[in-house]
């Protein structure tokens, strides 16, 4: 019972792991990432479409993203949403791609980044507590039926613990490796 219960709660906290990857994605540091604007929503032919499914994005330089849409008529309706999402970034249309350069980081803006990082970290650690404590319901209701032991309960809090230590690991982990990329 006790395996059952962890085995439910890892995919959730390996989902909640790569949500938080990709929320980290999307914070700007000194260097482009087409991971930056790929989910900005435009408003083409009266329906929402990200960036991504209107044009190739690439960063041909550190600090440039380019984006090149398939149908060129896409180009100001794109200029506009990333304009409209107050990204701190200013597209310049070039002939049929847009280029974004972005501005070096200043100190005040990397204080701002840390502190979004840290929320972002705390938010997904607390969703993985919120898994911790729903297992552990599970476990004493199996426990209350007479499905497991005591010994067996408190070994499976135990296993939980280890389960939800070495998420919140990777969590740290994460933001420390973006921490070393805002500072460059």
């Amino acid at each position: 019972m006790v395996k059952q219960t962890l085995l439910r709660i890892k995919p959730e906290l390996e989902k909640t792991i790569e949500f938080f990857r990709h929320e980290l994605a999307k914070i700007r540091t000194g260097q482009a990432s087409p991971a930056l604007v790929e989910d900005v929503m435009v408003t083409m032919h009266e329906q929402m479409l990200s960036i991504k499914q209107l044009a190739g994005i690439s960063s041909p330089e550190r600090r440039q993203i380019l984006i090149s849409p398939w149908d060129p008529a896409s180009i100001g309706p794109i200029e506009k949403a990333l304009l409209k999402e107050s990204l701190g970034i200013s597209p310049v249309v070039e002939g049929k791609v847009l280029r974004i350069t972005l501005p070096t980081l200043t100190q005040e803006y990397r204080q701002t980044l840390f502190h979004i990082l840290a929320e972002k970290a705390e938010q997904t650690k607390q969703t993985a507590r919120k898994w911790r404590d729903e297992g552990w319901r599970e476990i004493q209701e199996d426990a209350r039926k007479g499905d497991i032991s005591e010994d067996d309960k408190f070994k499976g809090k135990e296993e939980l613990q280890v389960l939800i230590d070495s998420y919140t690991k990777q969590v740290d982990e994460l933001v420390e490796k973006k921490k070393v990329e805002i500072e460059l």
